[in-house]
């Protein structure tokens, strides 16, 4: 227990969060807070819950429980605007990776372009997935590969008849993804 105080503080400190805005998030005081972080205070599985919701994390990884010894990350679907993220990674920060069910004719009123921080790299799976990156649209198929700067204005859609599955990986940092074609002569 003496190591969930540094871990919720590097945690907090990962995601570009202050004590304040952390705060505001779980209705815990900026104090208290404080006091966890710094050990000071000793956790209660209420106040773990709390932070493990806004993390989105599960309790036991929230405080470091020793693993289990099974390596399979154990999905838990997510879905958002009728698309279904399905996240393959579990460290919080850094590269994520997600599988993506994007229903039939979605999105109904047409897609919305979006910039933020990051960079991302898309494979189709199957189906096909219509990509509108900044003023041009190209449509991927079944293994076809994306990447691009997510500070261009972009938005995914399926106006086709069947759903598309896609794996995606994102780095909120701006991180690029370094992909080999063929082993290096080393």
């Amino acid at each position: 227990m003496d190591a969930v105080g540094p871990r919720l503080r590097v945690l907090r400190q990962q995601r570009g969060a202050t004590l304040a805005q952390l705060s505001g998030a779980t209705g815990i005081s900026v104090s208290t807070l404080s006091r966890l972080e710094s050990g000071q205070r000793k956790p209660t599985l209420e106040l773990l819950l709390l932070l493990a919701r806004v993390h989105q994390l599960p309790l036991d990884e929230l405080v470091g429980a020793p693993a289990t010894g099974d390596p399979r990350v154990h999905q838990r679907p997510i879905i958002r605007n009728g698309t279904t993220f399905i996240p393959l990674t579990r460290r919080p920060g850094g590269l994520q990776a997600y599988k993506m069910v994007i229903p039939a004719r979605w999105p109904a009123c047409g897609p919305e372009q979006r910039v933020h921080e990051g960079y991302e790299w898309i494979y189709v799976l199957s189906g096909r997935l219509s990509l509108l990156l900044g003023e041009k649209e190209i449509v991927l198929t079944h293994g076809e590969v994306a990447e691009f700067d997510t500070h261009i204005p972009h938005a995914f859609s399926n106006p086709y008849p069947e759903p598309a599955e896609v794996l995606s990986l994102f780095g909120p940092q701006g991180e690029r993804l370094h992909v080999r074609a063929r082993p290096s002569n080393r």
